[in-house]
């Protein structure tokens, strides 16, 4: 039994993951300051004695290094996302994943405590390679163009904690995670699986922005933890980053239109340019694949959960939060 900081814990994939390492046995310390995330996701009662939930920010350097120094490692999820976040609040968002990541990092340095960090395939920008591997070139747009302060900011994150790991010997372990998907995570940020079954769900106007021909691979968050898990307790994992996500691709329209087929929903679908959903001079990535080779050799590790259990796992959670 280990004691965990994850810190972003109540947040989607976070809560996620705290659920995992309580059913393990382990003891987990959730800082999070709840601007994205519930409480709720948590599911604090007694039956849970092994967590513990701090509200704060990581922005807070005392209030972090205090929780650091009383775990044994260090999950580091917390961070601004979704593109409406981003392009909406830039200054916060940069703040909260740079200043905020380092120190994060800082602290761990300090207490030498392991440090697991989340990353995002956003590094990638406009990269349309067949696969993307862990060692591909960036292709990203003007950095005056606030959509790629996401991806310039993580990519900052990571060189941090590779840097501190070269050079302070602090054990890091890096992941890219590739449009995970699943039971609470909301669409008012941005994330297109929940919008799509939302509006499907309501018969409402199913909208796709730009013409629909982006491709993504959408990942399950019960598949995305165990491999967060499990890399964290790969000794040869330290000093090394990991793609994490789906190779099963499909386009944006595609995605609409089986979701649409899955609710048998009335919704028509609707297409929106994204000068008029995002601003003028916006853009996306075309593709967005990830090679999982590395990580598959590293623990064994492959998605279980199709695209269908994805979309039937969120509507579930859709349902029961409208009788709850």
């Amino acid at each position: 039994m280990k004691k965990y900081l994850i810190t972003g814990g109540s947040g989607f994939i976070g809560s996620h993951l705290v659920d995992l390492l309580i059913k393990d046995g382990n003891q987990v310390v959730v800082l999070d300051n709840l601007s994205t995330g519930k409480i709720s996701n948590l599911n604090l009662d007694s039956s849970r004695n092994g967590l513990k939930f701090t509200q704060g920010s990581i922005l807070d350097v005392s209030l972090v290094n205090k929780l650091v120094s009383e775990v044994d490692e260090v999950f580091h999820l917390a961070a601004a996302v979704g593109v409406d976040l981003i392009i909406k609040e830039p200054l916060e968002s940069l703040e909260t994943n740079i200043k905020g990541s380092e120190i994060v990092l800082e602290a761990c340095s300090k207490y030498m405590k392991k440090v697991l960090v989340t990353s995002t395939s956003e590094i990638y920008g406009k990269n349309t390679s067949e696969e993307l591997a862990e060692d591909d070139d960036r292709i990203l747009g003007s950095p005056l163009k606030s959509r790629w302060s996401y991806s310039e900011a993580k990519a900052i994150e990571e060189i941090l904690a590779h840097t501190y790991y070269k050079i302070k010997n602090l054990p890091t372990v890096i992941v890219r995670l590739f449009n995970t998907v699943g039971p609470r995570q909301v669409g008012r940020y941005g994330m297109v699986v929940p919008r799509f079954v939302e509006q499907s769900m309501k018969n409402a106007d199913i909208t796709v922005f730009g013409q629909g021909n982006q491709r993504r691979c959408f990942c399950h968050v019960s598949d995305v933890v165990v491999a967060i898990r499990d890399l964290m307790n790969s000794p040869s994992a330290v000093g090394e980053v990991f793609n994490i996500g789906s190779q099963s691709e499909i386009s944006i329209t595609n995605l609409a239109k089986t979701i649409k087929e899955f609710h048998n929903s009335k919704s028509d679908i609707k297409y929106i340019p994204y000068e008029k959903a995002y601003s003028s001079g916006f853009e996306d990535m075309e593709r967005r694949r990830p090679n999982i080779s590395k990580i598959h050799n590293q623990i064994g590790w492959k998605p279980q959960y199709e695209l269908k259990t994805i979309i039937a796992d969120m509507t579930d959670y859709i349902e029961n939060q409208k009788l709850g």
